[in-house]
């Protein structure tokens, strides 16, 4: 009987070693997934539900099973909503390490530098991973960069931090201005910096082109900006065609053709450099520049000099058959 007893005792540790270990196996062996794939947990889900969701998708083979090693074997952390890729051959372990974890996917939208508020506006409402309206933010409000969003996140959150960037920035950088600039507001200077950001592409141009609007300012001369000319026909939109001369002549508060001054508002989103540019314009006398055929501008410090620049810049247009 001792000897039957002892034999009951070493096969029932076995069963429960094996038991064990097949439990422990569970947790740690690779699942179903043959492929990566994108999970959404949505918020307010307990653990269960998110277990449901993922046996119905393949993730795991078993809810119930996963739910009960996760009680025993999982952290204490409860998971996190939001957009998860799940790598393929995913552990019940790695798949509740990332739900702990929070490590959702992150996107990307990117505003670039001088983009107007109104395909600000476009692009977040075409950007169906979003939702929630929102309506056309303030011109000049918006700092262009690349901002990372969650799948069925608001678009107003997403909004807000573009906003609240900008305020950053202006905070930042308006203490550091130079004597040498002519704007005395962050507004102003944001409104010039629209104008530089239009004006040119090229980041080592922008502290020239600054300092020649700041010289014409300091003259009382018009600024001359074509691009203010059309920011009141398209909201900054490109025109498509050339400008014509009843729009040059038109007045109105943006067009600096024909008023003295900034205009009323900024006329796009300008970036960080060309905010930096207005703030510390280049010590220039230029007070003119022309396009040089070559993506760039070439500068003047009086008329006669501009003039002879601007007929090298049509002969050129001539000879390219733009003309």
């Amino acid at each position: 009987m001792r000897r039957l007893g002892c034999l009951i005792l070493v096969a029932g540790a076995v069963i429960a070693v094996f038991l064990a270990g097949n439990f422990l196996y569970g947790w740690n062996a690779s699942g179903p997934l043959e492929h990566p794939r994108m999970l959404v947990i949505k918020s307010g889900s307990s653990l269960a539900m998110a277990a449901d969701v993922m046996e119905s998708e393949g993730v795991i083979k078993s809810a119930d099973a996963f739910l009960m090693r996760a009680k025993i074997l999982g952290g204490a952390e409860p998971i996190k909503a939001g957009e998860f890729e799940i790598p393929a051959g995913a552990s019940n372990a790695l798949i509740l390490d990332i739900l702990q974890g929070g490590k959702s996917v992150q996107r990307l939208i990117t505003i670039p530098e001088g983009t107007p508020s109104i395909i600000v506006y476009e692009k977040l409402m075409a950007e169906d991973l979003l939702k929630g309206d929102i309506p056309v933010p303030a011109e000049g409000s918006i700092l262009p960069d690349s901002y990372s969003f969650e799948r069925g996140e608001q678009r107003a959150a997403v909004l807000l931090r573009m906003q609240k960037a900008m305020k950053d920035t202006l905070a930042e950088l308006w203490p550091k201005r130079s004597p040498n600039t002519v704007v005395k507001t962050p507004r102003e200077a944001v409104i010039l910096a629209a104008i530089v950001e239009k004006e040119t592409a090229l980041a080592r141009e922008r502290p020239t082109v600054a300092g020649v609007y700041s010289n014409r300012i300091r003259k009382n001369m018009m600024l001359q900006a074509d691009p203010t000319i059309i920011y009141p026909i398209t909201r900054g939109k490109p025109l498509g065609r050339r400008i014509r001369q009843s729009e040059i002549a038109q007045v109105n508060d943006y067009n600096t053709y024909a008023m003295v001054g900034l205009p009323k508002g900024p006329i796009a989103n300008p970036g960080r450099a060309s905010i930096e540019a207005v703030l510390n314009p280049a010590k220039t006398k230029a007070l003119y520049f022309v396009a040089d055929g070559k993506g760039g501008h070439v500068f003047a410090e009086t008329l006669e000099e501009h003039n002879a620049n601007v007929e090298k810049w049509f002969a050129l247009r001539r000879e390219r058959g733009e003309m």
